[in-house]
């Protein structure tokens, strides 16, 4: 997906918005108003999309500290447009996931589903990356608890499903042995996209 960098955006919603400001007094309307109109959309569609997608984009690359400074730079997540938000916060997540920072991944991921995501395959996701924090805290209980909850969605992606075969077979061998350290791999690998596993898509605007 076509994404347009951060900075350039942050150039043109102010050049636009200002130089239109400017024209329009000096000149008339009609000779600010596309700059106004440029500036204004590209305002709206920053407060609205945040800087998930470039995001992802270093995440996949595996610039996880220049993926968090990049996510940062969504100044108003609040305003985020509807199921965005709860990608927000699972991006937080992901890449505090693959930092092993999964006290903070935890918090991040609760918020994310308290926030709403907007389909089962990443809410699916969402409880899969409960499971293994609580595999790697050796909390089997917990892992089973939100593994359960993993099996409440209907899950239509194919590499997911794979996933969560993989999880409860471990999880059936966790009574008799420690959990297998290669499930913390199977949800972070290349950091959370939108839409399950494999590529994911963002949530339709509408």
């Amino acid at each position: 997906m076509f994404t347009i960098n951060i900075y350039l955006r942050f150039a043109l919603m102010a050049g636009g918005i200002i130089g239109g400001i400017i024209l329009w007094a000096t000149l008339g309307f009609w000779y600010g108003f596309p700059f106004l109109l440029i500036g204004i959309v590209l305002l709206i569609g920053y407060l609205l999309l945040g800087t998930i997608l470039s995001t992802n984009q270093l995440v996949s690359e595996m610039k996880l500290d220049e993926a968090e400074k990049r996510l940062k730079m969504t100044y108003f997540p609040g305003l985020l447009f509807m199921g965005y938000k709860g990608v927000f916060y699972m991006t937080h997540g992901g890449i505090a996931m693959q930092k092993r920072d999964f006290s903070n991944a935890e918090a991040w991921v609760k918020k994310a589903l308290d926030a709403g995501l907007p389909t089962d395959n990443e809410r699916a996701a969402a409880h899969l990356q409960l499971v293994m924090i609580a595999a790697s805290k050796q909390n089997i209980k917990a892992a089973q608890s939100h593994f359960a909850d993993v099996k409440k969605l209907n899950v239509t992606e194919n590499m997911l499903k794979e996933q969560i075969k993989e999880v409860e077979k471990q999880l059936k061998m966790a009574g008799s042995a420690q959990m297998n350290p290669s499930m913390m791999a199977l949800t972070g690998g290349r950091g959370f996209r939108p839409g399950g596993g494999g590529k994911r898509r963002q949530p339709r605007v509408r």
